[in-house]
């Protein structure tokens, strides 16, 4: 699990802003408000947003969205049946060796996961599309709300929304993570040590929807699909 300092340069800023900027016209919003990639019969992000517009905070205080953050400002929120949070996103690197997940590309690299494939081993960031969900602390135990690792994630970013699992653990006071797969399906520059997006990224967690095998990207899309709809009811 990487957690990004906050800009330790202005430098660095600067790059994070140019990288945010460059990215390709499908990765904003359309003209239309739609995905581009969804079919016609998927749910679109303004349909998930209008569902989380208020909160109903079930986090005991809230979390910084980084090491640095001078404050504690993302609350869990809370629904019949899912949960869901609105910060940035960090990437997560962690897991098996790849050509883009290693101690090269990520000097915060750890070869491991909270959460392992049926096999036993360590999921793969660079092609899984997961979430990391804080630690189990004070502020909130993830566990508690229904969801483990293999539960069900649909995550929203502009106009696009992805579904993935629940794939990994981090920090008991930081919130904001995805892996390099789901940022890179969402549009996000995946770069484990300059990408991610600072803000507007929306995480709704669906409760008791555990997956099984975790890896399966397919089965992540049809159930997430499936609980999506539930969830705007339709």
């Amino acid at each position: 699990m990487r957690t990004r300092m906050l800009a330790l340069t202005s430098a660095a800023c600067g790059a994070a802003l140019l990288g945010a900027a460059a990215l390709p016209a499908s990765a904003s919003a359309s003209g239309s408000g739609q995905d581009a990639e969804a079919g016609p019969d998927e749910v679109t992000a303004a349909e998930l947003l209008a569902e989380v517009r208020a909160c109903s905070r079930i986090s005991k205080g809230k979390y910084r969205t980084d090491s640095g953050s001078a404050k504690a400002t993302v609350p869990v929120c809370g629904t019949r049946n899912a949960v869901f949070w609105k910060a940035d996103m960090d990437i997560d690197c962690d897991g098996r060796k790849t050509r883009a997940c290693n101690r090269k590309t990520d000097p915060y690299f750890l070869p491991e996961t909270a959460f392992q494939s049926s096999r036993g081993e360590p999921l793969d960031s660079a092609a899984l599309p997961h979430v990391v969900v804080p630690g189990p602390g004070k502020v909130w135990d993830y566990r508690k709300s229904g969801l483990t690792g293999g539960s069900v994630v649909a995550v929203v970013y502009r106009d696009r929304v992805r579904y993935g699992v629940i794939g990994d653990t981090g920090p008991t006071g930081i919130i904001g993570e995805a892996s390099y797969a789901m940022a890179k399906s969402l549009g996000i520059d995946p770069d484990p040590s300059t990408g991610g997006a600072e803000s507007g990224v929306t995480y709704i967690a669906f409760k008791d929807s555990r997956i099984s095998p975790i890896v399966s990207r397919a089965r992540a899309q049809s159930r997430g699909a499936a609980l999506a709809r539930e969830f705007v009811g339709r």
